[in-house]
């Protein structure tokens, strides 16, 4: 340090020199630029530390690198649904998300080789739906946000390899994440304090259910959880039961798919609107519009339990595959 300098630089500087974190250089450095006068004896030191700081901050646990890190898990919503694919280390999620989706998620034997999430799309029918590939969930390093990520999407797709201990995976999995207060929906009625969970819908997947040879190792497993958990065979490598996955998926999501028609045409059935569940003719009409609902004067169905064209009013509950007219 030059000598014509303030003396509590020199105290800042030995603390700066003996830190061991980016974050403790970063903030040494910080406070070494205000203490220092500004004239054009210390233009060049001044550059120096600039330059430091901003090399401290693109390092792993600089700031920049830490906001790099959390906008990484930020995953902007798209399609029907957003499904988190979480487990414990090398169970597959890569692998899957890669054949179910356009996403290319790094693959590898190796554990841990997913550090930031990787979202896709997969088409159900003539549904999109959003699946999303996360770290492996392990306590020697769990990144808060990916509690977040999981704790903000609607369905958490959880994933254990069928030909390595699955029960285990299944059991460190659910309790990590209990540990952060998130639960299977199934677990509400005998939860104690219920306002200080999150309960998430759960579906389960058996990965590498490879071939009729470990059908009876599939079988045994559903028989151990009955009533608990709902398992789905796949194979992300052969792709056997991707497709009944994907209509797993989209039943987990609790959606359905309905199509509107105006007066005197066919309707248009490659463009579904999807509602949830227990969604009505009102519910429907706002999401056309807000205008639309309430202007709503008579609507009639074409679907399940009503007769061919029935005339409903707005609290009519809708089911899936309905065809509906609205008049306004």
């Amino acid at each position: 340090m030059p000598t014509n300098l303030p003396p509590e630089c020199a105290e800042i500087d030995a603390r700066y020199r003996a830190a061991t974190s980016p974050a403790e250089k970063i903030a040494c450095l910080e406070e070494l630029l205000g203490t220092i006068p500004k004239h054009k004896g210390t233009d060049h030191l001044r550059a120096d530390l600039r330059r430091r700081l901003a090399r401290l901050r693109d390092e792993p646990g600089g700031r920049r690198s830490a906001a790099r890190q959390a906008s990484a898990f930020r995953i902007e919503r798209e399609g029907a649904g957003q499904v988190a694919v979480v487990g414990r280390p090398n169970v597959g999620k890569s692998a899957l998300v890669a054949a179910l989706t356009n996403a290319t998620p790094e693959v590898a034997e190796y554990p841990f080789s997913t550090w930031v999430p990787t979202p896709g799309m997969t088409l159900v029918d003539n549904v999109q739906i959003q699946l999303i590939d996360t770290p492996p969930l392990d306590p020697t390093h769990l990144e808060p946000e990916l509690i977040g990520l999981i704790r903000k999407a609607d369905l958490i797709l959880l994933m254990v390899d069928l030909q390595a201990d699955p029960i285990g995976q299944l059991q460190d999995t659910l309790a990590m994440l209990a540990t952060h207060h998130i639960l299977p929906l199934s677990a509400r009625a005998e939860c104690l304090d219920p306002s200080r969970q999150t309960f998430k819908p759960m579906l389960f997947v058996a990965n590498k259910t490879d071939d009729e040879a470990v059908d009876e190792d599939f079988r045994a497993l559903c028989d151990l959880f009955e009533g608990e958990c709902r398992f789905v065979p796949a194979s992300a490598a052969t792709g056997r039961g991707l497709g009944r996955l994907k209509q797993a998926i989209f039943d987990a999501l609790g959606i359905i798919r309905v199509y509107t028609k105006p007066p005197g045409k066919g309707p248009d059935l490659t463009a579904p609107f999807v509602l949830k569940v227990g969604s009505t003719v009102g519910d429907l009409a706002g999401k056309i519009h807000k205008d639309f609902l309430d202007n709503l004067k008579s609507a009639r169905v074409w679907g399940q339990g009503v007769f061919e064209g029935q005339l409903v009013g707005r609290d009519y509950v809708l089911c899936e595959g309905d065809i509906v007219e609205l008049r306004a």
